[in-house]
């Protein structure tokens, strides 16, 4: 009985003696336990390691360091690039929209002197332009009965809490204005310049262009609020509104780092933060203007909010290269990638130069960052010409040597631009993509030769048809914008019908993702 009692205790023993024998204990027996104090503290002490064992997982986790190291000097590489594509857009409203327009009028004008040299009284690129500055011209008449001022003291009036959920509130809005603008400027392009001989489909140019007057001005009036808030929070005596809202900046960390993201995705979120850096930008300058004016421009100001500006400025910089730098951390994405969406960019600035063209440079910067350049000139049109009293001859020829001065800063900007994404297209090796169609008609030339060998097959024997017999869902365009994976997973792919490996719409290039595409962002 004694002996069945002790033999599970014996087990036990053994056990331990087993799992401690690198104390280096040899002689660990049941009944013969040497283990000191001593020993233990000795082996603890003097026990080594050698990391050339898994030397695979060490050089890993160095590289994921160089590479969080690199991505402040590669992700500000592609916003300063991004800032002066944005730039350039914005400064194409001012300077050469205005000429277009008069040049399409007179165009107009002296239709029945010259008589017609083609089916079309304009071109569509200045259908467009003579929009786009109607549109403007509207809008500013309109955007005349708004009083800043009352705008300023109601929103002052509320406390800092309010306000901060109303400057929330207020970025959502202008990312969904954004959104659904540009689809409303498209569509009122299309339609005013579609071809006569197909086939009605719309409400009318008239209906799509209300629509756009009435979107621009909408979207004017929510960036003023954004600036008159932003100017509240810099006027506030204890700066509280100021530093919640630069704190709420850092909560964008917790929504975007802990997330899955592929190079698609942080190419869109890439995209989005350029476009939110310059209207950051212009809404300080917006703030500055309308603080200058108050205090009589006294340049002894300008220096008290300076320090405000930086700040501001610095938390955006702040965050978007911690944020940048753990998404690319946690995804295993090389910094590398960052080249490649600046060259995508610049493929965009360099195909609107070529004669096959389907779209303006400025509606392009649009669609790929969702930038609308029109709302964001309007506003600051208004601000200037309420903060700015234009009085006398010397003062119209300020007016037009500033104008001018604009037009040299466009020209300079664009042929920079153009030469250095002319650098990037090469670098890239994406030349040969220049003089191919656009993606809509690739992918219509490829629905046409579906459909084609579709019918061929209806028309095939009936053994034929039972070997296709496989039910088919209907797909739509949306869902060739789904998550793509990596290029390393791409050939792990295996239908879930035919059991095919690889059988799947084909991985979407760069070139085809825009601020609208859908991508997956899953969380995992």
């Amino acid at each position: 009985m004694h002996a069945q009692k002790f033999s599970p205790t014996m087990h036990k023993v053994k056990l331990i003696a087993k799992r401690f024998s690198y104390f280096g204990v040899k002689d660990l027996q049941p009944h013969k336990c040497n283990l000191s104090l001593v020993r233990f503290i000795t082996t603890e002490l003097t026990r080594g390691y050698f990391l050339e064992h898994n030397e695979a997982k060490y050089t890993e986790r160095r590289e994921r360091v160089y590479t969080c190291l690199r991505i402040p000097k590669e992700l500000e590489k592609l916003m300063t690039f991004g800032f002066f594509l944005c730039l350039d857009a914005f400064l194409y409203v001012f300077t050469l929209l205005p000429l277009r327009v008069i040049l399409a009028l007179l165009r107009l004008l002296t239709l029945p002197c010259c008589g017609l040299s083609g089916s079309r009284l304009l071109q569509p690129a200045q259908v467009c332009d003579v929009l786009k500055g109607f549109i403007m011209v509207l809008c500013y008449s309109m955007m005349s009965y708004v009083d800043y001022s009352m705008m300023y003291h109601l929103i002052r009036g509320q406390s800092v809490i309010k306000l901060y959920i109303i400057y929330n509130m207020l970025e959502v809005a202008d990312r969904l204005f954004s959104s659904f603008g540009q689809d409303i400027l498209d569509a009122l392009y299309w339609t005013a310049t579609e071809p006569k001989e197909k086939k009605r489909a719309h409400i009318g140019v008239i209906p799509h262009f209300l629509m756009a007057v009435l979107y621009v001005f909408l979207h004017a009036i929510l960036i003023m609020v954004q600036a008159t808030t932003l100017n509240v929070a810099f006027n506030s005596h204890n700066k509280s509104l100021l530093t919640i809202m630069m704190s709420n900046n850092f909560v964008e960390i917790k929504g975007s780092v802990f997330k899955k993201f592929e190079k698609n995705n942080l190419f869109q979120m890439s995209n989005s933060d350029i476009k939110e850096r310059f209207t950051n930008y212009i809404l300080l300058l917006i703030v500055c203007l309308r603080n200058m004016e108050q205090f009589s421009w006294n340049p002894d100001h300008l220096w008290v909010l300076f320090p405000d500006v930086i700040m501001v400025i610095a938390s955006e910089v702040a965050v978007d290269v911690v944020k940048h730098a753990f998404i690319t951390k946690f995804n295993d994405i090389s910094a590398d990638v960052y080249g490649e969406y600046r060259a995508s960019l610049a493929f965009d600035l360099v195909s609107s130069r070529q004669k096959n063209a389907y779209t303006d440079y400025s509606d392009s910067v649009s669609r790929r960052m969702g930038f609308i350049p029109l709302p964001l000139a309007l506003l600051l049109i208004r601000v200037v010409t309420s903060s700015v009293k234009i009085q006398g001859s010397l003062s119209f020829m300020c007016v037009l040597l500033f104008y001018l001065g604009m037009i040299t800063l466009k020209v300079l900007n664009s042929i920079i631009l153009l030469g250095t994404s002319c650098v990037f297209v090469k670098e890239a090796n994406m030349e040969e993509k220049l003089f191919n169609p656009p993606p809509s008609v690739v992918s219509s030339r490829s629905e046409a030769k579906a459909a084609h060998s579709s019918s061929a097959s209806d028309s095939s024997p009936p053994d034929n048809m039972a070997e296709s017999s496989a039910p088919t869902f209907p797909k739509s365009d949306s869902d060739t914008f789904l998550t793509t994976p990596d290029e390393e997973d791409d050939g792990k792919i295996i239908n879930a019908n035919t059991g095919l490996e690889g059988d799947r719409t084909p991985k979407k290039d760069l070139l085809e993702i825009d601020r609208f595409t859908i991508c997956g962002n899953r969380i995992d």
